[in-house]
């Protein structure tokens, strides 16, 4: 069984510290799991503005498109109860989308980032500066012309997932935050989750929202401090693509989940099979995509399988059997299997496009694992 090996380890925290001590990054938390053995680790300020160390153990991150996946696995849920297919095409559940180019575009072109509709919507930033709901997006999104026919592109695409979280809707009568909630985070006992800003997370003696950690903005993204994601539109809106608040402990929950074969105590969240298929590589069997088309690329269902050639977010020490996903927010959730190994790690420094001070920090964890 693969053990983390305790002397190396003291070089992660060593380096996480040297990254808040400087000011590289406000605020880093961190969970990994290794075999049966687990760490976490907390350095930095909860506040920008603090002057020393005051990020708590409890800390909640928006941790930006790590959301996109758990909500594909949502969306499997669905699969695994009979109400969908992965080839189903999306007009048959929302039948206004099926307009445009639209017509040919399934679930899966959705999972895996091969439906050719863009990152973001064209009006993205007057949307947001007008505080516009998410049915709003979803309207937007559903007149759109894709940038290329499905099946032709690997194009990472937002406005896909926020469709996806269209689809719990229309099958369900739930909201997708609700949904989550009842069928993924209180089964996992994920109870410091949420898919946006709740009125429970406000009351108490404690309330969660003042848990949650405030992001560096960088300076060409500093436009509008009222949608920005600090802002209380933007952790209320939830957004599906990017909305989730979370811990690293619950994170890891979930991360366990997977490595359990989607089994959790005594329930299986998610079936082995279903889990099997989320984590293989669903690019070399979509008909019409080219070989050039996936060079370096590997999608499973919403999970990014990890390449020597998209070491992003990653490092490079990371299993070719490895799966993840980033987060532009500064965070990465990935799980070695090879390793018998998984990893939370939030900041609140925005590292797009490269994120490299989670990919060195990763290639440290690596470091300090012994195989078993």
């Amino acid at each position: 069984m693969s053990r983390i090996i305790s002397e190396r380890w003291q070089k992660v925290e060593d380096l996480i510290d040297e990254f808040c001590q400087t000011d590289q990054v406000p605020a880093i938390a961190l969970q990994l799991a290794v075999g049966d053995e687990s760490r976490s680790y907390f350095s930095g300020r909860q506040r920008i503005s603090d002057q020393a160390d005051t990020l708590s153990d409890d800390a909640v991150f928006l941790v930006a498109s790590i959301t996109k996946p758990i909500v594909v696995s949502g969306v499997l849920k669905l699969l695994e109860e009979g109400a969908l297919l992965l080839g189903d095409r999306v007009k048959r559940f929302i039948p206004e989308f099926g307009c445009a180019g639209k017509h040919g575009i399934t679930l899966r072109h959705l999972m895996t980032h091969t439906s050719g509709l863009p990152d973001m919507l064209p009006d993205n930033q007057e949307l947001r500066a007008a505080n516009a709901p998410l049915s709003e997006f979803v309207q937007q999104i559903c007149e759109l012309t894709p940038d290329e026919p499905p099946g032709r592109m690997v194009q990472y695409q937002s406005t896909g997932i926020a469709i996806l979280g269209e689809v719990i809707l229309r099958i369900t009568g739930q909201a997708c935050a609700d949904y989550l909630r009842q069928t993924l985070f209180e089964p996992l006992q994920m109870n410091d989750t949420s898919l946006g800003l709740t009125e429970e997370w406000m009351l108490g003696d404690n309330p969660r929202v003042t848990r949650i950690t405030e992001i560096r903005i960088p300076e060409e993204l500093d436009v509008e401090a009222h949608w920005d994601w600090n802002s209380s539109y933007w952790r209320r809106f939830g957004a599906p693509w990017g909305g989730l608040l979370t811990t690293p402990a619950d994170l890891s929950k979930f991360a366990g989940m997977l490595r359990a074969g989607g089994r959790f105590q005594d329930q299986q969240i998610l079936s082995p099979h279903t889990i099997r298929e989320a984590i293989r590589d669903q690019l070399p069997s979509i008909a019409g995509l080219s070989v050039a088309a996936r060079q370096g690329k590997g999608w499973g269902l919403g999970w990014q399988i990890v390449s020597a050639s998209n070491s992003d977010y990653y490092g490079d020490l990371l299993s070719r059997s490895a799966f993840g996903h980033g987060g532009a927010t500064g965070t990465v959730f990935w799980v070695d299997p090879e390793l018998d190994a998984s990893a939370v790690i939030l900041t609140t420094e925005p590292q797009e496009p490269h994120g490299r001070f989670l990919s060195l920090i990763t290639n440290r964890i690596v470091a300090s694992i012994e195989p078993g």
